[in-house]
């Protein structure tokens, strides 16, 4: 939009944001991190199109995903990508000397077009981690393993990886003699109960009820029976692994259905159990329900116990069906997906992570405007030993401004060469985090521990003692 003087207005279009650099950082920080967990486990990256076909994305004639429509130059429909699932869908299908089983990830924007609300927007990152065309549980307990080594490497030791099976909230439907045709009703409302109580699940599951803000909420028409049938089985008592999967079978006895899940989850909870993966951290939940209309065996999902508010922050599943509208078949796969900007909100609650403005970790300053050439040629040699290294290029040329910028900046060490240290050959070096160490309202111990921060040392020397100052 123009002003009458012809100005653009600087603004963001609906739903979306900019991200200034100290987020652009802690976010590279995490995607780092969790990369360099799962290449250790084999996993190849992978990179699709932003824009997809229409087709791809949602199938023919189907309006009903909320995604970014246009028009290529050729007058094809395309669109933004909503996930990242459904390009590794197509990538499967079309590329046939892909090996197979195919252990991808990856770490890319998706698109969609839902209503923006606060902390909720249009564009997000998604880092996605996926095992195709392998029916062994031993794919699942990897991915199991691996959402248990990012929290890890991240430094969160206060967390929960949750996992149950789909097929057992199918055996669900039979033990309570309630129709296959209601599934994704109850399933969903059965997804409410980290948010609502159970009496509250029960009345939608019945005769509806009224929400905090008065809006009325149709029941699904179940019987009481039938509720309680669905209480007994989220009140399994919880114990170890073993214990959660003993008293499922025990309730579901009599239900055929429920014996391949169960053998799978024996599987994975023998895997565990080899790999010494903790209890405590990866546990069965029978309550877990999320996407069951979209998985077909073993869920999980994570949550970060100390910042529940976040909700799940790493969550997937098999998905059997990952490739059959492409290839009208059933290929094995199952996957995981973490929201890196939920999960970067989440740690900056949790102090987990610090957001630093700048990647250099030396400023030079300028004391010698005519000896620019020397400060230019200092930088190119910290630079060459692999220290990122910033030659401060503002218009002040007192120090203590220039002094300012790198603790603004966050900026560990500042070298400082005048007139002075030219003629003698020399640098001194300050160490901008000592002060930071030391209580600022004690002036005695601060000025000493400043004081003790700042050496001068022969020119000669000085890679060697950054070197040594950074370690």
């Amino acid at each position: 939009m123009e002003t009458q003087d012809n100005i653009i207005e600087p603004r963001t279009v609906k739903g979306m944001r900019d991200y200034l650099p100290e987020t652009v950082i802690a976010r590279r920080k995490i995607i780092e991190t969790v990369r360099t967990v799962f290449e250790r486990y084999g996993f190849v990256p992978l990179d699709t199109p932003a824009l997809e076909y229409v087709e791809t994305l949602i199938g023919h004639g189907d309006t009903s995903k909320n995604i970014f429509r246009s028009k290529s130059p050729e007058e094809e429909d395309v669109a933004l990508r909503f996930d990242l699932t459904v390009p590794l869908a197509r990538v499967v299908s079309q590329y046939d000397q892909l090996p197979k089983p195919f252990r991808r990830y990856q770490v890319a924007n998706v698109w969609r077009a839902d209503k923006p609300d606060p902390g909720r927007f249009r564009e997000f990152i998604q880092f996605d981690l996926d095992i195709v065309r392998s029916s062994s549980m031993t794919a699942d307990t990897e991915v199991l393993c691996g959402m248990y080594d990012v929290f890890t490497a991240l430094g969160i030791k206060n967390f929960l990886v949750r996992f149950s099976s789909r097929k057992l909230l199918d055996a669900l439907l039979s033990y309570a003699e309630i129709p296959n045709v209601l599934s994704k009703n109850v399933f969903r409302i059965l997804d409410k109960l980290d948010k609502i109580s159970f009496n509250d699940v029960a009345l939608e599951l019945t005769i509806g009820r009224t929400d905090a803000s008065g809006d009325k909420i149709k029941g699904l028409g179940l019987t009481n029976a039938q509720v309680q049938r669905i209480k007994q089985f989220l009140d399994l008592p919880k114990g170890t692994r073993a214990d959660s999967l003993s008293n499922v079978e025990n309730l579901f006895v009599d239900v055929t259905s429920a014996k391949e899940g169960i053998s799978e989850l024996k599987d994975i909870c023998n895997y565990l159990n080899a790999l010494n993966i903790p209890e405590e951290k990866v546990q069965i939940d029978f309550s877990l329900a999320r996407g069951l209309d979209y998985y077909t065996g073993p869920v999980f999902e994570a949550i970060l116990l100390d910042a529940p508010e976040f909700g799940s922050v790493f969550g997937g599943g098999r998905y059997d069906g990952l490739v059959q509208r492409f290839l009208g078949k059933n290929i094995p796969a199952v996957g995981a997906s973490t929201g890196i900007d939920r999960l970067l909100a989440a740690l900056e609650k949790l102090q987990l992570i610090e957001t630093i403005p700048s990647t250099a970790h030396v400023l030079i300053t300028v004391m010698e405007r005519n000896r620019m050439s020397d400060y230019l040629m200092l930088t190119r040699e910290l630079r060459g030993a692999g220290i990122n290294t910033e030659l401060y290029m503002g218009d002040e040329k007192g120090l203590g401004k220039q002094l300012q910028y790198a603790n603004k900046m966050q900026i560990s060490l500042a070298i400082i060469i005048g007139s002075n240290e030219f003629e003698k050959n020399e640098v001194t070096i300050k160490d901008l985090r000592a002060g930071k160490k030391v209580d600022a309202s004690n002036k005695e111990e601060y000025i000493k521990a400043t004081k003790a921060a700042q050496v001068v040392i022969p020119r000669n020397q000085l890679l060697a003692t950054i070197q040594s100052l950074m370690k």
